[in-house]
């Protein structure tokens, strides 16, 4: 009998969303960018499942077609379904996702200060967008106004609730964004690089906000992030994403300890370890162990020429050169119970180093994990 890979955190075992086979193309003059290239996933009630990957990846772009919310015509889904709670949203009017989007669904974006309306108040934007999908009185929304500028921190929450976007800090902008996208308590939160714009310890009181958001009802968050110390430290889910494609997919443990994609891997061993005693200001070598931090060399492929086979191999130092990596593209199947990843060698990457036998292929499969998140 097949074993079968246990829910994440629901009560019932039933997804709230379930993406299957999504590709979103954009069409331009050079030609036709596949942004997202048949990208799957489910997300349960309760669970925070981050996304992450360089700039370019097709993160944002995700999330952003989960709402309907990329630019039409030049966005284009030629395939795949977004099932929200049974329905399939990638047909809906314009009409239907309002509905959903902010009450069922919300979006906390990476740019606040693109993203609010500059000749409205903080506080009149939130009581529009309460009131437009709650049944309350004006009074009512500028309250639940106030208490969420409140929870997310904001000082003054009563006065600030008055001024405009300009006469706030980026980061208080970016915590009012995240104050609006809570305020209708929805089912899932896809949360853009929320902390991006905050220090430490704000990081720490905002991802407080919307762990007790989760908690309290129930919602699910997708986390789309580069700061892997913030997955390490909120996520139950890891996907990795690389040139519109998933390429590995696991709880966070997994992740960060038995990476299965030299992408994933490369990740962790670009980062500076956090475990060593002595660290000198500047230094790009970790102190103990004399291992020089590795970034992945090259930069990311062209999405409207992707190389053949598969995507990472022109910046892999385990690819198999003139083999299986150049020749075909690998598909994303299962390592171990809730694990996937996409790489021909993914079941012993400490064998695929030793044939390669290069310091960097050694080196790569040896990174240091990051397991700690922003604390106050």
């Amino acid at each position: 009998m097949a074993e079968v890979d246990p829910a994440p955190r629901g009560t019932d075992g039933e997804p709230l969303l379930t993406v299957e086979d999504l590709r979103v193309h954009f069409h331009t003059d050079a030609g036709v960018v596949k942004a997202v290239d048949g990208v799957s996933f489910d997300i349960h009630p309760g669970e925070t499942v981050a996304l992450v990957g360089e700039s370019g990846s097709g993160k944002s772009v995700t999330g952003m077609s989960l709402l309907g919310l990329l630019p039409k015509p030049a966005a284009q889904i030629p395939t795949g379904q977004i099932l929200w709670r049974g329905t399939d949203l990638v047909p809906a009017s314009e009409a239907q996702m309002r509905k959903i989007r902010g009450q069922e669904i919300s979006m906390i974006f990476q740019d606040a200060m693109t993203s609010l309306n500059p000749v409205m108040t903080v506080g009149k934007q939130i009581v529009e967008m309460i009131r437009l999908h709650l049944d309350v009185t004006r009074r009512q929304a500028r309250a639940r106004a106030v208490e969420m500028l409140d929870a997310v921190g904001i000082p003054e929450a009563r006065k600030r609730v008055e001024m405009y976007p300009h006469e706030f800090s980026g980061g208080m902008r970016q915590r009012a964004m995240i104050a609006m996208a809570i305020a209708c308590d929805p089912q899932l939160i896809i949360a853009d690089e929320p902390t991006t714009a905050l220090d430490v310890t704000v990081q720490a009181q905002v991802l407080e906000v919307l762990a007790d958001v989760q908690q309290r009802t129930g919602a699910a968050m997708i986390l789309i992030t580069h700061d892997l110390g913030v997955v390490a430290g909120v996520a139950d889910r890891v996907m990795v994403m690389y040139a519109g494609r998933l390429v590995e997919s696991a709880a966070t443990d997994p992740v960060f300890y038995d990476a299965r994609h030299p992408y994933t891997l490369g990740l962790m061993a670009s980062l500076p370890r956090i475990d060593v005693d002595d660290v000198v200001i500047g230094s790009d070598v970790d102190l103990r162990s004399g291992r020089r931090l590795k970034p992945i060399e090259g930069q990311p492929p062209s999405l409207l020429h992707p190389p053949p086979g598969c995507s990472f191999h022109p910046r892999c130092d385990l690819a198999d050169i003139g083999g299986a990596c150049t020749e075909e593209v690998p598909a994303l199947r299962r390592v171990a119970i809730g694990h996937t990843a996409a790489c021909h060698f993914a079941d012993d990457l400490e064998a695929r180093a030793a044939a390669v036998g290069t310091a960097d292929a050694i080196d790569l499969v040896h990174a240091a994990p990051v397991v700690e998140g922003p604390t106050a």
